[in-house]
Order: C-alpha cells, then structure tokens, then sequence
C-alpha cells in the first residue's frame, strides 16, 4: 500500500502559492482541480503536449500512404483510356487527403493515450471534494514529510490528512 499527504485548499491563490514552493523545493505532486486552471500549467511547468507531433506523424504516414495506395493500384491495374496519363495527380490528392485525416486522427487517438499514461495501472489517492469545490495537492509520503505537512499547513487548507491507495 502507498500512502500520500492531501491538502485541500478553499482558495485558488493559496492552492497555486503552495504548488509554487513544493514545486521549488523538487517534491513530487500532483494536482486536481474542480475547474480547467492554465495558472497551474505555469506554475508547474508544464508545457506543451506532445500529441501534436504524433498527429503530424500520422498525417505524413496517411498522405503518403493513401497516394501510394492510389499510384499502386493504377500501377497494377493499367487501365490507358483517351491520352491520359496513368497517374494522374488531381484526383489521387483527394484519396491522399482523406488518409490524411484518418491516419491523423487515429494517431492523436494513439497519443493521447501514450502521453497520458492510459490506462492508468497504479492505484492514485483522490478525493471527491476536487470535483465539486476544493483545490487539492497530493503529495506522496517518501520518509520524513514534516516540512511538507508544514508548507501544506502554512499554506492554508482546510485539511490536511493522510490516505492510504
């Protein structure tokens, strides 16, 4: 069993001035918030998602794929009508380009799930009072938390306990 320290915090200020100073003095947190917060993005020093580059990674393989799956099938199929070429770009690009958006959605799909960590295998301490209106940092207990307790405490919440996952 893991064990970690929750503090709830009634105040937004004072939720993200105690993620600030446990984030400075390297303790490893996690937060949960009853509304979207991108002060905490900040705070934290999260930055930017890395789905984005396996939707660009997707896109490529899918424009590129569904432009070789067209020029194949006429490579192998030569079907020579009118004086037109055998590959013809324009109407190939629209294949190309639904590919594109079907490899790419597939692909954040994918990332989505690897940069979240999805599905999550550990157990994680929650409590229900961050989904209605309180902010809260859990804080694993690693040996001696005294000065943690103490920077949660000072930092005013309402509550600060320990919970068992």
């Amino acid at each position: 069993m893991a064990e970690s320290l929750i503090a709830t915090y009634e105040y937004e200020e004072d939720f993200l001035d105690v993620a600030g100073k446990l984030k400075g003095m390297n303790v490893p947190l996690t937060v949960m918030t009853p509304i979207p917060m991108h002060d905490v993005e900040k705070v934290l020093g999260i930055g930017k998602s890395k789905v984005r580059f396996f939707s660009l990674a997707g896109a490529i393989l899918g424009g590129l794929s569904g432009f070789a799956l067209a020029v194949g099938t006429a490579m192998v199929f030569v079907l020579p009508t009118g004086g037109r070429p055998i590959i013809p770009i324009p109407p190939y690009l629209v294949i190309g380009y639904e590919m594109t958006i079907l490899f790419g959605v597939l692909a954040t799909l994918l990332g989505f799930h690897v940069v979240s960590r999805l599905p999550a295998w550990e157990e994680a301490p929650y409590t229900p009072e961050a989904n209605i209106d309180r902010f809260v940092i859990s804080v694993p207990i690693e040996g001696d938390v005294s000065a943690v307790e103490s920077v949660l405490r000072e930092g005013g919440a309402d509550q600060v306990k320990r919970v068992e996952y």
